[in-house]
């Protein structure tokens, strides 16, 4: 494995445990000799991976929209900045750069990001693996809205099969980094009838 691409949050006005792990994924991603691929900010836990995984040694490509850069959120200190018009371009490099999808605490961008790599693992587009770094359960909230959804036969018990979940920032790059992940078969995850 050469990159693995991180999502989360470009909010600055968050607890420091939050901080704490993105600083920890950071440094993470470099030891392991691994490219950074992320959003391209420089505010929030997107600066703080960022900012963290280029201080020790780490290659950083950040993709980032025309819009984000006129707001003056670019990290400029990018060993590469892709800069694109549309959101849906920056979900699809940031896709295709990474070998690994690992996903901090964000909002709405941070979940959207997290559902295309869902889905996309759900239909066989890819088999990288996905894991979720869950500080102070963030993520129990949709952990327990996916649950009620495979109660409720709206998606297969296998979905379950293709995250990885874990409060240690440590744990969770261990985890995506491993080559341990397996793909379900077709008639195990996909929603089909009868």
């Amino acid at each position: 494995m050469k990159s693995i691409t991180v999502y989360c949050a470009s909010s600055t006005s968050l607890d420091q445990e939050y901080h704490d792990a993105a600083e920890q994924i950071g440094k993470g991603i470099a030891s392991r000799g691994l490219t950074l691929v992320y959003g391209g900010g420089r505010i929030g836990l997107m600066g703080e991976v960022a900012i963290a995984a280029a201080a020790n040694g780490a290659e950083v490509i950040g993709v980032i929209t025309h819009k984000f850069v006129a707001h003056e959120q670019a990290n400029e200190s990018c060993d590469e900045l892709i800069v694109v018009e549309t959101m849906q371009e920056r979900r699809s490099i940031m896709m295709a750069r990474g070998e690994a999808f690992l996903v901090l605490p964000g909002g709405i961008g941070t979940y959207e990001e997290f559902f295309e790599v869902l889905v996309g693992r759900q239909i066989g587009d890819h088999t990288k693996p996905i894991g979720l770094v869950n500080v102070r359960r963030y993520f129990d909230p949709m952990k327990k809205m996916l649950e009620h959804g495979i109660e409720q036969r709206f998606m297969r018990p296998a979905l379950r099969d293709l995250l990885f979940y874990d409060p240690s920032p440590t744990v969770v790059l261990d985890y995506v980094t491993s080559g341990t992940s397996s793909q379900p078969p077709p008639e195990d995850i996909l929603p089909m009838h009868g």
